[in-house]
């Protein structure tokens, strides 16, 4: 398991990075300036049961420089462990967060994903918001399960081209994680994270939960709320089973 950057609590088998949302913006800071290579994984409870029953993708994200814990569940998890994780750093304020941040410190980003048009609003927004920051490039594959092998040559060529310190990739997890893994050697970047849906959150095509929501672990009913076509399997259906899991965990621990 790849603790070089924060310790990780294990949660069903996957390691989640116990740093908080500064903590985690100085790393890359750190990372970006002393121009080291990092793959970082934005995690939520979905991604733990899956990667439970997959050792590949389990693999994928004990070995990242940092999983990120996205989700109110995860804390909880974290504290019936005995091993309480520091607090949340999800997509959703990451990387509104840190573009700013960047538009200060003069960093490079770089939009991979979303759906068509979306990475485009999202620049343009933030070129608004913040002049002086620096968006070197954007790029919306169409939508498939696995990209070709040109459709990804393309992406990579885009990225090499426009150099930048940190690539933002929202192609869904965990699909955004296994082409991290599978090309950030060929990636011209410093930091390549994913970060699910957050592009359309941060463009403010779709709204993010009340903070009382957020606060208190109902933010994911509301975006079941909000897309229910898309989310029902994975909230009503796979996610109640992260709980015996768990639970199995805390009696293996007691014995």
């Amino acid at each position: 398991m790849n603790q070089s950057a924060a310790p990780k609590v294990n949660i069903c088998g996957t390691g989640i990075s116990n740093v908080s949302l500064p903590e985690t913006m100085l790393l890359f800071d750190q990372w970006i300036e002393t121009r080291q290579k990092k793959r970082i994984c934005v995690t939520p409870v979905n991604c733990v049961l899956w990667a439970a029953h997959n050792p590949t993708l389990q693999n994928l994200y004990n070995e990242a420089d940092l999983t990120l814990c996205d989700g109110v569940p995860l804390i909880w998890a974290s504290k019936l462990l005995g091993s309480p994780l520091k607090g949340r750093v999800t997509g959703l304020d990451l990387l509104p967060q840190y573009l700013k941040h960047t538009s200060q410190k003069g960093y490079s980003n770089f939009f991979l994903g979303a759906k068509p048009g979306i990475a485009a609003l999202l620049q343009k927004k933030y070129e608004q918001d913040y002049p002086y920051i620096r968006i070197s490039g954007i790029y919306s594959p169409l939508f498939a399960e696995k990209f070709s092998e040109e459709e990804n040559l393309k992406m990579i060529g885009l990225i090499n081209e426009a150099k930048p310190d940190i690539v933002w990739v929202s192609l869904t997890a965990p699909k955004q994680d296994y082409w991290i893994y599978e090309h950030i050697q060929s990636l011209d970047a410093k930091i390549v994270i994913g970060i699910g849906g957050a592009f359309e959150v941060a463009a403010g095509t779709i709204p993010r939960a009340p903070m009382f929501m957020q606060k208190n672990g109902l933010e994911w009913l509301y975006r079941l709320y909000k897309e229910p076509t898309r989310l029902f399997k994975r909230y009503l259906i796979e996610a109640p089973a992260f709980i015996p899991l768990v639970i199995k965990q805390w009696f293996k621990q007691r014995k």
